[in-house]
């Protein structure tokens, strides 16, 4: 837990028990852990100062850094599991395993539902491709005798939207670098380009009393409305490099 000091641009903890548990699991000293989280070492020009963080700062430099940690460990965690089941001898049979991203609607949606959203949204056009796709493909080469599967759900048209160049992530990534770009103007950006072109993007049109959303887009699952507070913070993430090995 962290608080704010009155009348200072600077966060403290509110007492030191979670700190030095993950110091310990972490094997740094509590203290280094807690000045590279307040106040965090950044250059500035050709010199290097400790800058002080309000309590807003500190828990989005956690945040950064817990999932740091969290990438880090499950790629170790995917090259140990592969080191350990690679044998030289030839493979001719295989077991796929494939654990498909939860698709997410809540009352409030945004960026990290547009995250998995997109991530299920992927996958299953992989699957409906190569399950339905190119094996009634492969039937049709082979003259086998079927009934044609018709699946009826190509979802590319809302990939693209997604992941085009001028598409939402394009347009996310491109704000996060403009001088004085908001989410407001991100925002107004995707209206220029998508509302009213593009099928599969709309402008939502929330119920009485409910909190109103900035878009929505049209998934295959259902049309999920996106709330886009704070997307460019999230999506340029900083990490802080004081704590950060």
């Amino acid at each position: 837990q962290w608080k704010q000091r009155p009348r200072e641009e600077q966060a403290e903890p509110d007492g030191t028990e979670d700190v030095e548990k993950v110091a310990h699991l972490l094997g740094v000293e509590a203290a280094d852990l807690l000045k590279g989280l307040l106040k965090p070492r950044i250059k500035v020009g050709n010199e290097y100062v400790n800058k002080g963080q309000n309590k807003d700062q500190v828990i989005n430099s956690i945040g950064a850094l817990s999932k740091s940690i969290y990438f880090r460990m499950f790629c170790w965690l995917v090259e140990r599991a592969n080191m350990t089941l690679d044998v030289k001898a030839k493979r001719q049979y295989f077991i796929g395993v494939l654990d498909i991203a939860g698709f997410e609607i809540f009352e409030f949606n945004g960026f990290e539902q547009l995250c998995i959203n997109y991530t299920n949204e992927r996958l299953q056009q992989f699957f409906n491709h190569h399950m339905f796709v190119l094996e009634q493909e492969e039937y049709k080469k082979e003259q086998i005798d079927w009934v044609f599967v018709d699946f009826g759900m190509d979802l590319q048209a809302c990939l693209e939207l997604i992941e085009k160049p001028m598409g939402i992530l394009s347009i996310l990534e491109e704000e996060c670098i403009v001088p004085k770009a908001s989410d407001k103007t991100f925002v107004e950006k995707l209206y220029n380009n998508h509302l009213g072109k593009h099928s599969q993007f709309g402008k939502p049109k929330p119920a009485k009393g409910k909190a109103e959303a900035h878009f929505e887009i049209h998934h295959y699952a259902g049309s999920v409305a996106y709330t886009a507070t704070s997307w460019l913070e999230k999506n340029k993430d900083p990490i802080n490099t004081t704590v950060y090995v």
